[in-house]
């Protein structure tokens, strides 16, 4: 087994687990077949990249997770705010600005003391 198909398959889990999604589920979202899902989890996968894309994707993954297995992985939460920013449109982007930074600002504020 190669390293590279550990390491597809290991993030594939976490991302799907994290997701609350069943392997029927992704491969729907994929359009794909069930047996892709459950070869790439069980190391058997090498997928192209038309695989490769609508699972990273269908999953909603950092792809970083794949290719750079041993980088050290940031919170659950951090990512989740990352990516929610990065799927924003440039107006999107410019329309949340200003709510973000009012709501930390909020929350370094708390007890009097603001946190710059």
């Amino acid at each position: 087994m190669k390293d590279y198909s550990r390491s597809l398959g290991d993030a594939v889990k976490r991302a799907r687990g994290a997701s609350g999604l069943t392997q029927r589920e992704v491969a729907d979202k994929m359009d794909k077949d069930v047996r892709t899902v459950l070869n790439i989890e069980n190391y058997k996968g090498n997928p192209k990249l038309e695989v490769l894309y609508p699972l990273v994707r269908a999953l909603n993954m950092d792809s970083r997770e794949i290719f750079y297995p041993n980088m050290q992985r940031e919170s659950p939460a951090l990512r989740q705010l990352r990516l929610l920013v990065e799927d924003c449109s440039e107006e999107e982007a410019l329309a949340v600005i200003p709510v973000f930074q009012s709501v930390l600002n909020a929350l370094r504020t708390k007890g009097g003391t603001e946190i710059k």
